[in-house]
């Protein structure tokens, strides 16, 4: 496929039904919750979940379909001082995908519960991967952007 614009077509795989109704209600980052969400992975993709019951985690990219999409720069939480929306983890971006790795809890059918996703209600689903800490973990990483303190905090939840 040759593209011909600046418009890339992608398809929701499925819909998310997470406790968090609006922005406020959402942790800052997944892991930093114990909240149980749903992943409602539609019926046309079901072949795609063949064997998903062998893994512990998921990455799951979704679509936040209620943020800013014409800002470029941000505040952190860990100062006021504003950097690049490519510096930070702020919903508000160009094209607002989201990260995360989730737990899965339980998987009946095309529902897949999980726990550590930050994602709104109803948030369309892009994608999930397996997550592996021996590809994704990448130690001894420059983060000079977050504090220690908040980056060994964020560990034990």
């Amino acid at each position: 496929m040759t593209l011909t614009s600046n418009e890339i077509k992608l398809t929701t795989i499925g819909i998310i039904h997470s406790p968090y109704k609006q922005r406020g209600d959402a942790p800052r980052q997944g892991r930093l919750a114990e909240a149980l969400s749903e992943i409602e992975v539609y019926p046309e993709f079901g072949d795609a979940l063949i064997s998903v019951e062998h893994l512990s985690h998921l990455i799951v990219l979704y679509w936040q379909d209620r943020s800013d999409r014409t800002m470029l720069k941000s505040c952190t939480p860990f100062s006021e001082d504003m950097v690049g929306i490519f510096a930070s983890r702020s919903p508000n971006r160009p094209n607002p995908i989201a990260f995360c790795v989730a737990e899965i809890v339980e998987i009946k059918g095309n529902i897949i519960t999980v726990r550590g996703l930050d994602a709104l209600d109803n948030s369309p689903l892009l994608d999930m991967k397996v997550y592996s800490t021996q590809i994704d973990c990448v130690p001894d990483v420059r983060t000079d952007l977050i504090p220690p303190a908040y980056l060994a905090s964020s560990h034990e939840h």
